[in-house]
């Protein structure tokens, strides 16, 4: 069975539609008007291995900040659709991975149950046109969509724009082990019999 899902907001401030394919091959449409965040989720897609389309319209004529926030919603229920029961998935990921001068850690649970660790800081407030403070807005709305632990920790790093390329990196490549199936597994991975 395909995992799969997606995902149509519409507020006041954005029109958001997404689709995810978790066993995908990392092929990225995405289109929100913002082009660090397109890199960004580009460059995410592609080390997940998840297929990702994605068109926002957001009210960018006040800031960034909706169209990021209620982006990193839909990617969040995106994943808790498509991973469904979560029966045979290894559950827990983690990922350490160097980017140039800038090593990140990223680790996550499947859990269902909802926490946001960022241990990061961007020595530059924007990244080119991109405000830096909204990569923790971003994976704070998607640890909470998911219903997932999340632990993003910068170990070292002085450039802000592979600060950021750092932890959308590590995060997809932790989630793509997360997410995926193992042979060995029968049922969901908890001794509660249910996440």
């Amino acid at each position: 069975m395909p995992r799969t899902a997606k995902i149509d907001r519409t507020t006041g401030e954005t029109k958001i539609s997404l689709s995810l394919n978790l066993d995908g091959s990392g092929v990225a449409d995405i289109q929100t008007g913002v082009g660090f965040f397109n890199h960004m989720l580009t460059l995410f897609a592609k080390h997940g291995l998840f297929d990702l389309t994605i068109k926002a319209d957001g009210d960018l004529d006040v800031d960034q900040h909706h169209t990021v926030e209620d982006t990193g919603i839909c990617l969040g229920q995106a994943i808790k659709q498509a991973v469904g029961d979560k029966a045979g998935i290894n559950r827990y990921g983690s990922m350490t991975l160097p980017m140039e001068d800038t090593l990140v850690t990223s680790a996550l649970d499947l859990s269902g149950r909802y926490w946001f660790v960022d241990n990061f800081k961007f020595p530059t407030e924007k990244i080119g046109e991109f405000d830096s403070q909204l990569v923790e807005v971003f994976w704070q709305a998607v640890a909470a969509n998911a219903l997932m632990n999340l632990h993003v920790v910068l170990l070292h790093g002085h450039n802000s724009h592979h600060i950021s390329e750092g932890i959308f990196k590590a995060t997809a490549r932790a989630l793509r082990q997360a997410v995926t199936i193992d042979p060995r597994q029968m049922g969901v991975p908890s001794s509660k019999g249910v996440l």
